[in-house]
């Protein structure tokens, strides 16, 4: 009798503590949040067209959503990579093994990109690039848990050169920023000049956040090349335009092209200085009613107007949230199975769709900054020249590398 009421104690016992233990789990489960990581520049050359604004865009969209999913709140945190892999690196790490984050939003800096591309990789995690650009992501270097989302090296290059040596600029001088961002962004576009019939005649490469860019662009005007092209972004491509307006290139017959060019940056610059200038760009606040409506409201908080990156953070997160809902659960492999399956229809792109290279296509714009008397109003920048569709502006699936297409 002892022996089995001994037994039968132990059983009612045990049975208590996996409830307990379930219980506690299940609480646990539904009462933590869902945390979602914005990791970017806060601080330098790209503080602008990232920063608090991508943070902002972020939360607007889980605001947007309701605040929670699954039954659980969503957290946004953010940090700031400082433009150094090993630091964004250390974040994503603890984020990941410490603090339990879902997704990373952002990453601008295509080598700190690649290089959370293999951690999320390695840790199933949902990544969802919007800053970086390097064309790499979603090639040889593709995951089945990245997300390239807002533009990319190729789709920029192919839109820049194609349209400006059909209008004659045959001659081009690059100024390029030494690291994986720029190489890319040289490689692609030099292979679409030449594609169009235009000739590289001469480059050059400088650090990141370089102030003095004197040098280089003596050289881009000794070179005579019609068009002088910045491979660079935010406070390098402003300080670019800005010292090439003083060694009056423009006025030598020069034509400025921006590889990658921001809302922001031409406010800074004034339409004085950034008019004419001539880029690709993935979205702009003016464009329709849908863009101006959710610009205007990210206005209101912000006090300036969304860079495409800013934007193209609000659409992923919106995209991933949903596809989290849908898939009814956080397991990364469902979840990007259901952002592949869904369209992305919102302000950002209507009739998107997610690839299994994990490219997001979608429409792009040819761009051209206005001169100070055709702007109208506040913010009033931009001459869309050329609407690109996604099918002509992004790689095709089968030319990328990526390992995860048959």
């Amino acid at each position: 009798m002892l022996g089995k009421s001994w037994t039968s104690w132990v059983a009612l016992a045990l049975a208590a503590v996996l409830i307990a233990s379930s219980t506690a789990s299940w609480a646990q489960a539904t009462g933590d949040p869902v945390k979602i990581g914005v990791l970017n520049d806060q601080s330098g050359v790209y503080a602008d067209i990232t920063g608090q604004g991508s943070v902002l865009a972020t939360r607007m969209a889980v605001e947007d959503f309701g605040g929670k999913v699954l039954g659980r709140p969503i957290e946004v945190i953010f940090a700031d990579h400082q433009n150094k892999p090993d630091v964004a690196s250390s974040i994503i790490n603890r984020w990941i093994d410490q603090e339990n984050v879902q997704a990373i939003v952002d990453v601008p800096n295509s080598a700190i990109m690649l290089g959370a591309q293999e951690i999320c990789r390695q840790k199933k995690r949902i990544l969802l690039d919007s800053g970086g650009a390097a064309s790499d992501f979603t090639g040889k270097n593709c995951s089945p848990y990245g997300f390239h989302w807002t533009y990319d090296t190729y789709a920029l290059a192919k839109g820049l050169a194609s349209a400006t040596v059909k209008e004659g600029g045959d001659t081009w001088f690059l100024i390029t920023v030494d690291y994986a961002y720029g190489l890319t962004a040289e490689r692609d576009l030099r292979a679409f000049v030449t594609a169009a019939g235009g000739k590289v005649l001469g480059s050059v490469r400088h650090p990141l956040a370089t102030s003095d860019f004197s040098s280089f662009l003596l050289q881009a005007q000794a070179s005579k090349a019609k068009i002088v092209a910045f491979l660079n972004a935010g406070g390098d491509t402003v300080n670019c335009i800005k010292q090439a307006g003083e060694f009056r290139l423009a006025d030598g017959g020069q034509r400025l092209a921006g590889f990658l060019v921001y809302l922001p940056d031409i406010h800074s610059l004034g339409l004085k200085t950034a008019k004419g200038l001539t880029f690709v760009t993935a979205f702009y606040w003016d464009l329709n009613d849908d863009t101006r409506a959710w610009s205007k409201r990210f206005f209101e908080r912000h006090k300036a107007m969304p860079s495409q990156i800013q934007a193209g953070c609000y659409s992923a997160v919106n995209h991933y949230l949903k596809a989290v809902q849908a898939a009814g659960s956080l397991d990364a492999d469902a979840v990007a199975a259901k952002m592949r399956e869904m369209p992305v229809n919102d302000f950002f792109a209507t009739g998107g769709k997610v690839r299994v290279d994990g490219r997001m296509v979608h429409d792009m714009y040819l761009a051209q900054v206005k001169a100070p008397e055709e702007s109208k109003y506040p913010w009033d920048y931009y001459k869309v020249l050329q609407v690109i569709p996604g099918d002509q502006a992004f790689r095709p699936l089968a030319e990328g590398g990526c390992p995860l297409v048959k």
